[in-house]
């Protein structure tokens, strides 16, 4: 897990072994977003209609049909990898073929997408070639702030009551071991603080356990946070 505190001084990521691969499940879907959002950049123009409802349905409801048409529209695990370098991401790799689900990344490389999306003001990744601009990461962020009630579960348990929040999850059961992967990244709000958190998980034994498990490390990332923003223990 890792967590950043976006009104504190120093900047400093609170971590605890953020450094380990994780299949990422949907949350690959924010990465094939800001891909195709770089794309319609660097040809200036739009999404396209059907560019733009594909977008909100893979965030929003986290549909796997919208996923699969705009992994090809950004030209699948190389089109994904070269948006996340442009993004300033160092160890997140694309998924083989078609499976963008099991796209590796660990949790300081989704703090760093975060940043790219919740960053105000100028484009994240100044000077050639540039990163997501102001109308990009609004895009993103409208999304996911508005998703679909069902999945409102993960980091926006640490948010305070009454909050804004936005986020995107992710969960697969592998069909190897029948344990799951239940992933959440996003923005929380908690007593005027603004937070970005990544947690990321593997090996449950349910989806609902994994989702606990999540909601716990949230809350224990923001409590360590607001102590003083360090790496955790080994």
């Amino acid at each position: 897990m890792a967590v950043l505190d976006l009104d504190s001084a120093d900047q400093e990521v609170a971590a605890y072994r953020s450094n380990e691969s994780f299949d990422t499940a949907s949350i690959s879907k924010l990465g094939i977003l800001a891909a195709l959002l770089l794309k319609a950049q660097d040809e200036d123009r739009a999404l396209t209609a059907a560019e733009r409802e594909d977008a909100e349905e893979m965030i929003r409801t986290s549909d796997n049909e919208a996923a699969n048409t705009l992994w090809q529209t950004i030209g699948e695990a190389e089109g994904l990898d070269a948006a996340h370098e442009r993004l300033g991401l160092k160890a997140t790799k694309g998924g083989p073929g078609t499976s963008w689900g099991l796209t590796q990344t660990t949790a300081s490389d989704q703090i760093r997408l975060l940043r790219t999306i919740f960053t105000r003001g100028p484009a994240a990744s100044p000077g050639p070639p540039q990163g997501l601009d102001q109308t990009s990461r609004a895009s993103i962020r409208h999304l996911m702030a508005h998703i679909t009630d069902d999945q409102s579960w993960g980091v926006s348990a640490a948010a305070s009551p009454g909050s804004r929040w936005a986020l995107k999850n992710g969960w697969n059961q592998r069909n190897t071991t029948g344990l799951w992967v239940i992933n959440s990244v996003g923005h929380v709000t908690v007593h005027g603080h603004h937070y970005l958190i990544s947690v990321l998980s593997s090996g449950n034994p349910s989806m609902k356990s994994g989702i606990k498990l999540v909601e716990r490390a949230t809350r224990a990332a923001i409590g360590a946070a607001t102590t003083h923003a360090r790496p955790w223990p080994q």
